[in-house]
């Protein structure tokens, strides 16, 4: 016998439980979607910026390698190999770092290649950081052997310059020089005699007579003897091809010959034929000998 004092029946009753059940599915359904998209959000968040995080942090290591090569070191085979290497690695990380969407696994090995990629850098650096220092340690090495060098060379020219100056000194010392020169003019007779004159126009030719000063240090052996003779114009009267050299240059001479020295006070004598007419007026020489001035003399003619 139904309860006619209940205004909900039995069959409403159950409709409104059906009801309560489906918006209750209804409602965890939506909390679990909403869950759900919410941490995909966040997972997809966190990735995006993990992505940015290593694209980073490859730029940073290309960027080291870049600095290493500003460094102009010259870099071992095994570097340059190694620097090749990684910058292949870099190309690929950076390409796949610029795809839309990485999965978790993508972002994994990318994780793990960034971390052996700074690894390798570490290992990397400190390698070339050795070279630089053995580079530096060269190149003071170099310089303090090229500072020597040059010392070396400075002390070497120095001491030929020196060894040049005492040779000089020895050679200017070892010169003979005249002592007692006189100049007698003549004039030769048909006979062959000569006649001591002092007028111009009776003198054929001029006889230069001379001692040798004593000198240790001059050889005692064959000197050769040059006579330069100047007239009163002071014009040298001189085969143009008879040339010499003294007194650092090279000059034309009237008359040579040679004499052998032994340092025994001996006296000698040297005549000059004037292949000219003698002028009034007076005449001077210059005598050389091992290629310095030996001695001067005038003789004034009437």
């Amino acid at each position: 016998m139904s309860d006619k004092s209940d205004p909900v029946n039995k069959g409403d009753r159950n409709k409104i439980y059906f009801l309560v059940v489906v918006i209750i599915a209804l409602l965890g359904t939506n909390a679990f979607l909403f869950i759900k998209d919410k941490k995909e959000n966040e997972r997809f968040a966190t990735v995006s910026t993990e992505k940015d995080r290593l694209r980073l942090e490859v730029e940073k290591i290309e960027v080291e390698l870049d600095k290493v090569n500003a460094l102009n070191l010259t870099l071992s085979e095994k570097l340059l190999k190694e620097q090749e290497l990684a910058r292949g690695k870099i190309a690929e990380l950076k390409a796949a770092l610029q795809k839309g969407v990485l999965t978790q696994t993508e972002l994994i090995v990318a994780q793990k290649e960034v971390r052996d990629l700074r690894e390798f850098m570490k290992t990397y650096n400190e390698d070339v950081l050795r070279l630089k220092k053995e580079n530096s340690l060269l190149k003071n090495e170099r310089d303090s052997l090229k500072a020597s060098a040059n010392f070396a060379s400075e002390r070497a020219s120095e001491l030929e310059k020196r060894n040049r100056e005492l040779r000089e000194k020895v050679k200017t010392g070892a010169a003979l020089k005249a002592a007692n020169v006189h100049i007698t003019a003549y004039k030769v007779k048909s006979s062959g005699k000569n006649i001591e004159v002092t007028r111009a126009s009776s003198a054929k030719k001029l006889s230069v007579k001379f001692d040798i000063a004593p000198n240790e240090l001059a050889q005692k052996d064959y000197h050769k003897i040059y006579l330069r003779v100047f007239d009163p114009a002071g014009n040298l009267i001189a085969n143009e091809n008879n040339m010499f050299e003294a007194d650092g240059q090279e000059m034309q001479f009237s008359s040579s010959t040679s004499i052998s020295y032994n340092d025994d006070n001996t006296t000698f004598n040297m005549d000059w034929i004037n292949p000219n007419e003698f002028i009034k007026g007076e005449y001077s020489i210059i005598l050389y000998a091992d290629g310095y001035t030996m001695g001067r003399a005038e003789i004034m003619l009437r």
